[in-house]
C-alpha cells in the first residue's frame, strides 16, 4: 500500500477572501488502498496530487469547504481523474468566487462514501464557512476536519461567511462526540486528536474568537 491508507501531500499558494491574500501551505489527504482512493481538498496545484494518486481510481474529490485554497484545482482534478467533485451546497457562494462556471455534486449531512472497504461519513460542521464538512472514518480512527478544527483550536472565523459561536456548536455537537483517540487530519499544519483539543473547549469559549 502506498505508504498506508492515509497519505499527505502539501502544496503552497494563496488564500484570498475579503480583498486580502495570505500565503498558505495546504494539506491534501489521499485515503484508500492500491486500487481506489478519495482525495480531500484540491489545493493550489493539480500536478503533485495527480502524481500521488499514481493512476489509482479516484472515487471522489472531496472539498471540505469552499474557500479558494481548498478548491483551487477541484474541477481540473475532477476532469483529470474522472471523479465527481463533492461540496456542501451552503458553500456555493464561496465556490463561485473561484469557479463561477463550474459545477459540483452536493453533499449532505450523514452522507457516506465507501473507498477501499472504508466508510467515510459527512458531518456538516458550519462555522469556518457555512458549508464546512468534516469526514469521519471510524475504521481508520480518523476525521478529516478541513479548517474546522486544528491543533490549538477552532479554525478562523474572522472573515465573511464565518461565525465563532457556530463553529463552537459544530465542534461540541459533532467532533466532540467522536472517540477521544480519533486523529484529526487538518487542512493546514500538524494532525492532532479530538481528545487533545476538546479538553480546551471552555478556554475557546472564554476567548470568544
Amino acid at each position: 500500500m502506498n505508504g498506508g491508507p492515509i497519505q499527505r501531500i502539501v502544496t503552497h499558494g494563496t488564500f484570498e477572501l475579503d480583498g486580502g491574500s495570505w500565503e498558505v501551505d495546504n494539506n491534501i489527504w489521499i485515503v484508500g488502498d492500491d486500487n481506489d482512493v478519495v482525495v480531500f481538498d484540491a489545493a493550489h496545484d493539480a500536478g503533485p496530487i495527480v502524481d500521488a494518486v499514481g493512476g489509482r481510481n479516484v472515487v471522489a474529490v472531496i472539498c471540505t469547504h469552499g474557500h479558494n485554497d481548498h478548491v483551487t484545482v477541484a474541477p481540473q482534478l475532477g476532469d483529470a481523474l474522472d471523479a465527481p467533485v463533492l461540496l456542501h451546497p451552503a458553500d456555493d457562494v464561496l465556490w463561485r468566487m473561484t469557479h463561477p462556471d463550474k459545477e459540483f455534486r452536493a453533499v449532505g449531512e450523514s452522507e457516506t462514501i465507501s473507498v477501499a472497504g472504508t466508510e467515510l461519513r459527512a458531518l456538516h460542521t458550519p462555522g469556518h464557512s457555512p458549508g464546512s464538512v468534516c469526514w469521519y472514518a471510524p475504521e481508520l480512527h480518523a476525521v478529516f476536519s478541513g479548517d474546522t478544527l486544528f491543533e490549538g483550536g477552532p479554525g478562523a472565523t474572522g472573515r465573511s461567511y464565518s461565525d465563532f459561536p457556530t463553529i463552537l456548536d459544530s465542534i461540541a455537537g459533532k467532533l466532540g462526540k467522536l472517540p477521544g483517540e480519533t486523529i484529526v487530519y487538518t487542512g493546514h499544519g500538524d494532525s492532532t486528536t479530538v481528545g487533545d483539543e476538546i479538553v480546551h473547549y471552555d478556554e475557546w469559549v472564554a476567548r470568544g474568537h
